[in-house]
């Protein structure tokens, strides 16, 4: 799915947070517990590779815990990388990050005057702001129920010893792999205005059906014929009443429902992407990328042959 979304403020963010990484000790990078992989954002690699990184699965409480142990143990795999999962209503792994982000920080060689900065970034509407105010123990960054809430960095004050420089959610430009994009649009990183809510929705079915058929049929009845997506959504859309004209069901009515409650987690919890999804998706993107760029090769060569060509038949021509 190609997401088209990448308002002004994210390219200023994204040059914003290169320019102050110099005072940054550590990163806390924000990623959802549903989509670990996909809600990474590849340019932070690009602008702070050689930076610990601490990693923060916020609404565990939405995903399937036993894949969100598998991605613990895969975010976490080296001394300058950590990973904890956190829950809405969980307090004690929250109190345990700024052990966790300590831990990832080298031992000073001389006493040190000034607090550390853990840069805390992460894309729309991953609960970035609200795991600042949890850290805070105060309301200070602005939270809500849509992607790019925050549009500005603001450096905030933790103790005499640590100091956290919030960021606006970032996207990047392009996302290479389709089913990232999927991914993304279905746990509401982007606004609905930038995306067919019944292709999503039909999307996520396709995963869901196969995955999570028992917590399907838990919340819209055991009569739901599974091996058919799309007809999956229009039976949901007729036990909950989405229906138009003729007594036909609203196909765009039954997505909106079904990409609410999975958000809400009414479905129970929910991973879309597995580690091992993560392995052969990126091999295949990569393939495909390569593959396109051998085109472009091609074509390129191809034009400055002809273009050596007419000139050489130019030249001749001239002199004769």
């Amino acid at each position: 799915m190609a997401i088209q979304w990448f308002p002004g403020h994210m390219h200023k963010a994204r040059k914003d947070m290169a320019k102050v990484l110099p005072e940054v000790d550590v990163i806390l990078e924000v990623l959802d517990a549903r989509i670990p992989w996909s809600s990474e954002n590849p340019m932070l690699g690009d602008i702070a590779a050689d930076k610990p990184q601490l990693r923060v699965l916020t609404k565990a409480d939405l995903a399937d815990p036993a894949l969100t142990s598998e991605w613990l143990a895969r975010l976490g795999d080296n001394e300058k990388r950590d990973a904890i999962a956190i829950s809405a209503n969980e307090s004690s792994a929250v109190r345990d990050i700024p052990h966790r982000l300590r831990a990832l920080v080298p031992t000073p060689t001389s006493p040190r005057l000034k607090p550390y900065v853990a840069m805390v970034v992460g894309i729309p509407n991953v609960g970035k702001s609200t795991l600042i105010n949890k850290l805070a123990g105060r309301v200070i960054a602005k939270t809500g129920n849509e992607p790019a809430i925050t549009k500005q960095q603001q450096l905030i004050t933790l103790s005499e010893n640590w100091r956290l420089r919030d960021t606006p959610g970032v996207l990047w430009p392009k996302v290479e792999n389709e089913a990232s994009g999927y991914r993304l649009a279905a746990t509401g990183a982007v606004r609905d205005t930038a995306m067919d809510s019944g292709e999503v929705a039909a999307w996520l079915l396709d995963h869901l059906c196969v995955h999570y058929g028992a917590q399907l049929e838990a919340r819209y009845g055991n009569d739901l014929p599974l091996a058919d997506s799309v007809q999956t959504l229009e039976a949901i859309g007729r036990v909950r009443g989405c229906l138009g004209g003729g007594g036909l069901v609203d196909f765009d009515r039954a997505g909106r429902l079904l990409l609410s409650e999975f958000r809400a987690g009414q479905l129970g919890g929910i991973t879309l992407e597995t580690p091992a999804m993560q392995e052969s998706e990126q091999a295949a993107t990569e393939k495909r990328l390569a593959e396109i760029e051998a085109r472009r090769e091609e074509r390129r060569q191809k034009k400055t042959a002809e273009r050596d060509a007419r000139r050489a038949r130019n030249k001749a021509s001239r002199g004769r």
